[in-house]
């Protein structure tokens, strides 16, 4: 690639980036949304997280875990329980870390 078509490129793709995040914020009035749309948005925070952490939590090296001996498994169950537990976001992360260390480091999962 050249360096115009490299400025090209990134004059593109800042421009596509302006126009995509910019798109509720550019009209001088609300933008109606239907109400099923709306409700969908709600869940796309959780479905977003779900598709970073899941991938990270059952595969390794591009395939499925195989066995029970992973210590992310423990930490991610861990984390569970205190956040059904107290409902705090901090204790979670610090839970699951812990547990996930702690078998990390003793056992060597």
């Amino acid at each position: 690639m050249s360096d115009a078509e490299t400025v090209i490129a990134i004059l593109g793709l800042a421009c596509i980036t302006v126009l995509t995040r910019g798109f509720f914020l550019l009209p001088k009035r609300e933008i109606p949304l239907p109400a099923w749309f709306r409700e969908g948005l709600r869940y796309a925070p959780l479905a977003a997280l779900a598709a970073i952490i899941a991938p990270d939590l059952f595969m390794k090296d591009g395939a499925l875990i195989h066995t029970l001996k992973d210590a992310r498994l423990y930490g991610a169950a861990a984390g569970v329980a205190y956040f059904a537990w107290r409902r705090g976001l901090l204790g979670t992360i610090i839970t699951g870390l812990a547990v996930f260390f702690a078998l990390r480091f003793s056992v060597g999962w």
